[in-house]
């Protein structure tokens, strides 16, 4: 995996350990935070885009499911803000992410 989508799954991680602590009250991600962690870690694999990957948001192909995206959005929702807090640098990167222009699709 590329390291910038590498960085972009550890900052999903960490945005799900950020909201599973809160919501579900654990210390590691309960089972449904898992699943989408996984579900995340398979789209990122997949992404057209590969490295010069846009935000999800900003994203022109959409690649999670409609329910996948509603909980996703919801996870970045709450843990963004609190990001900052807990990861500084990830959160700083995922800002700087979000400036990028978002690419033609890669060639298969």
């Amino acid at each position: 995996m590329h390291p910038r989508l590498a960085r972009e799954l550890k900052t999903v991680q960490a945005m799900l350990a950020i909201f599973c602590a809160a919501q579900h009250n654990g210390r590691e991600l309960c089972s449904e935070c898992r699943d989408l962690l996984a579900y995340a870690q398979a789209r990122l694999e997949l992404c057209p885009f590969g490295p010069d990957k846009p935000p999800c948001r900003d994203c022109r192909v959409h690649c999670y499911t409609p329910p996948r995206r509603a909980r996703i959005q919801e996870v970045m929702r709450f843990a963004g803000p609190r990001l900052l807090k807990k990861h500084p640098y990830l959160a700083l990167r995922h800002v700087l992410d979000g400036l990028r222009k978002t690419p033609k699709r890669r060639a298969s």
